[in-house]
């Protein structure tokens, strides 16, 4: 590990983030923020923003294409949003897996990463 990392890249090196990169939908250059997740027996990623204008989360609606590294794995992805009325249980996980903090979870939107094929 190098002392230049930001602590979102150290926490995903460690394997207790994603680091998630986007295509910005503006710019379009890619995009890297740390979020929160919960891995699912399928392959899938579950991840939820804290609010509507997560700049990540609208970059996923406008190209659903990204990619993700924990730990040493990364691999591309495509995102799905997920229902407003199916958002509780991946809310509720994500909630155990991190804490109480993670209260505003919910409050935008939720996907559900599939990997790339």
């Amino acid at each position: 590990m190098t002392d230049d990392l930001t602590i979102g890249e150290q926490l995903a090196e460690w394997g207790k983030v994603a680091l998630l990169e986007t295509r910005g939908r503006r710019s379009g250059r890619p995009v890297r923020t740390a979020v929160g997740f919960v891995d699912q027996p399928d392959g899938t990623l579950l991840i939820a923003a804290g609010e509507e204008g997560a700049d990540w989360a609208l970059n996923l609606r406008a190209d659903p294409r990204c990619r993700v590294t924990i730990g040493e794995r990364t691999a591309d992805y495509d995102a799905l949003e997920i229902a407003e009325d199916e958002r509780g249980p991946v809310v509720s996980a994500l909630i155990v897996r991190y804490g109480t903090p993670a209260e505003r979870l919910g409050h935008g939107p939720v996907f559900r990463l599939r990997p790339f094929e």
